[in-house]
Parts: structure tokens; sequence; C-alpha cells
């Protein structure tokens, strides 16, 4: 007898049918692929990309799926390139704008800013800070490209000459080194204050870049800075010394020992009644880097040697503590800046961090891309990539949060009325 159904239908035939089956896997890679939006870019395999923010800034570094094609000759030795870089690449001209900045100690530091800025470029334009290398300055090529690039996408953009450097005055018996972070962090306080409005960001070159990192490192979370970008950096200061010191390497050993009297030379008045450990004797006749840290440099600082001075102030021992974006492009044949002290566990380990190595391209050299052999570095369009991609990130969430602080606003007056 057939059984009734009160006040309720009768279940489908469907229901009968046993349970579906599962779709094919093809059917489940479409949907899975539908789902996992685009796929992450690939950089070139002539390039070494890594670090533990590469999912969240490779994206945005467009530039980086073609090879890194060398200038035939020129970039096709690292010594090559390097000395070539140096001596020949062009120099944009720009109109600077010089101001001295006193120090606590009573020391002083240039910061040479594009003349014409204060009038045309608008207060909340992110400002970025340029560090140049050992005894450079905002007179550099690749000090220069890089400013005239970021100027051209609307950045306001400083240059921080080091004491002694660039022209910049020395007021007291004291140069900077590799360790040494106190000025850095009084430019970025004194930058910020001007511009209260604007986004902080920095990039540094071989010994600048070094001083940028640890003072990165140092800062930590307190870090003002809303990004930066190391290039060419030592990393290492002990291996670096024990690789300047060998075969052709010597003939930068001497030209940067060079360099460096010449600046100690102005300035020797300030130095000679200094008592204690300095030997002003070596340093004014300095014929290596490390003769000049021995005399001079590593006295100022409170180490007990050079070797002392190197151990405790390369900055991949701060790089773990890095929490602002940093982005660090090395040359796996730079002679100066050995590929074999880049930190690259602690980079992997770091979210905040991207490393990239060119196989090419020499010290502050990258004579390849748009641009080569005379023009910009490889480096300046990546560099720029980086930069405003943190800059969009910046900006939305500080309009996110202006949103989120109006609605609250919106809704606590809305309140009141209704009580």
């Amino acid at each position: 007898m057939p059984r009734c159904c009160f006040g309720t239908s009768p279940p489908p035939l469907s229901s009968f049918r046993g349970p579906t089956p599962p779709p094919p896997a093809a059917s489940l890679r479409r949907i899975s692929a539908a789902h996992a939006g685009p796929a992450m870019p690939s950089p070139h395999p002539s390039l070494e990309v890594l670090g533990g923010g590469r999912d969240l800034f490779l994206p945005a570094l467009t530039t980086l799926d073609r090879p890194y094609s060398p200038f035939p000759v020129v970039g096709w030795n690292r010594h090559v390139e390097t000395i070539f870089a140096s001596f020949f690449r062009s120099l944009p001209d720009v109109r600077l704008r010089r101001e001295c900045l006193r120090t606590p100690d009573g020391g002083a530091v240039a910061l040479d800013w594009v003349s014409g800025d204060d009038r045309s470029v608008p207060p909340d334009s992110p400002v970025l800070i340029l560090l140049p290398g050992l005894t450079g300055g905002s007179g550099d090529t690749y000090v220069r490209h890089m400013l005239v690039r970021a100027r051209s996408k609307g950045w306001r953009v400083v240059v921080f000459n080091s004491r002694g450097c660039g022209d910049s005055p020395v007021t007291t018996p004291q140069f900077y080194s590799a360790s040494f972070t106190g000025d850095l962090r009084q430019v970025v306080s004194h930058v910020g204050d001007r511009y209260p409005k604007a986004n902080l960001y920095a990039v540094g070159w071989s010994l600048g870049a070094n001083i940028l990192v640890r003072y990165l490192g140092e800062e930590s979370h307190k870090c003002p800075l809303s990004g930066a970008v190391s290039l060419c950096n030592p990393f290492n200061l002990v291996i670096a010394d024990e690789d300047f010191r060998k075969g052709f390497n010597n003939v930068y050993d001497k030209a940067l020992a060079r360099s460096l009297r010449e600046i100690f030379k102005k300035h020797l008045l300030l130095f000679e009644d200094m008592v204690g450990e300095y030997n002003i004797t070596l340093a004014a006749n300095a014929k290596t880097v490390k003769e000049f840290d021995e005399g001079l440099t590593r006295v100022s600082f409170g180490f007990k040697s050079a070797d002392d001075y190197y151990a405790n102030s390369s900055s991949s021992d701060t790089i773990k503590h890095v929490c602002k974006p940093l982005l660090c492009i090395q040359a796996a044949n730079d002679p100066i800046a050995p590929a074999r002290g880049i930190p690259h566990e602690d980079i992997k380990e770091n979210p905040n961090c991207l490393l990239i190595v060119t196989p090419k391209g020499g010290h502050l050299g990258w004579a390849a891309g748009a641009e080569a052999p005379l023009g910009a570095p490889w480096t300046d369009p990546v560099i720029m990539d980086f930069l405003d991609h943190l800059e969009r990130r910046v900006s939305q969430a500080g309009a996110s949060l202006s949103k989120d602080k109006d609605r609250k606003h919106h809704t606590e007056n809305l309140h009141c009325l209704e009580v």
C-alpha cells in the first residue's frame, strides 16, 4: 500500500540517484585557476631574486622579466665596467641649492636640494634622500641620474653629503664612518620636520648603503622612513676588506685612499692637536683605506683597531632587524662589495626584504638597459618601480585610515543627535 505524505512535498527523484560524482580533475584545475587570480610574475633566469618580501614586492617590478644584457665589451669585465662608469657616464645638469645642517657635536653636513622645488613641488610629495658612497657626493653621476629620474616622477629629492664629502664643511675633528648613523638620523628627522605631510624614503650606494641598512636595523619599528633601497652594499666589511687588497682591487684601494687623504689634508689644522691613539701622520699619508681607518677613523669612533671597526660596523649584522620595506640590489661580480658577503639567509627570513643579484654590473656600474653605456644605470627604473609601488601603498593606507576616522566621527555625531 502506498505511503501518504501529509503537509510536505514528496522528495525529488534526484534524491534517489545516489551521490553526485566529483568533477573531473581538469575542471578542478580550471576552478582553482579562476579563484587564484593572476599568476606571480617570474623574474628572468639571468637574475637571482629572493627574500621574505618576494611575493609582496615582485609584482611591482615590471622590468625583471627581461634578461640582464650587459653592454658589449664594457659590461663583459667587472673592472672595465666599474672604471668606465666612473669616468665616462654622463652627468645630468641640475641646479642645486645647498643647506648646511649643524650636528649636536658641532659638526656639519650638507643637504643639496633641487633648486626651485620649494615652489614647484607640492608639500605632500614624497621625499627621497640619497646617500652616496665613500667620499662621494651630489656631483657623482649615479647620484645625479637617480635624482633626475625621481624628480621627473614628481618626487622631491635631497642629497645627503657626509662630513667633508661633496665639499661639505668640516668644523670638528671628526669625519664619518660605516657604523655611525647619528648624522643620518638627524637628517631624516630634519627633513621629516620640514615636510610633515610627506612620506620619506632613502637610497644608498656602497658605504652609504651600509650606513642606511644599519640605520634601518637600529631604528627597526620606530624608523620614520616608508621604504629604502640599498645598492652595491659591502654588507660584511671583514670580507670586503679581505677582497679589497687582492689583485687588481689594489687600484680601487689606492684611489679611494687618495680621495680620503685629499679631504683630510683640507682640514688638517683641525686634527693637529689631537692626542691619544690618533696617528695623524699615518692618516695624512695613507696608501690604503685600511691605513686611513687605522690612523683616524677607528680612533674617532672608539674601536680598538681597524679590524675591530670592520667587524662591528657591518650592515649584515642588522638587516634581520629591518622592519620597513627594503630592496637590495647587488652585482655578482662586484669587486668592492663581494657577493659572498651578502646575508642571503637573513634576507630570505625577513618579510620586509627583497634581494636582486645581477650576473654583471661591477661596482656602481650596471652598464645595461635602454640608456647604456653612457646614461642611467640598469638599476634606476627598478628602483623607481619599487618606490612608486611603496608610495601608492602608503598613500592608499593613509586614505583608508582617513575614511575610517571620518566614518567614526560621523557615527559619533549621529549618536549625539539621537541622544
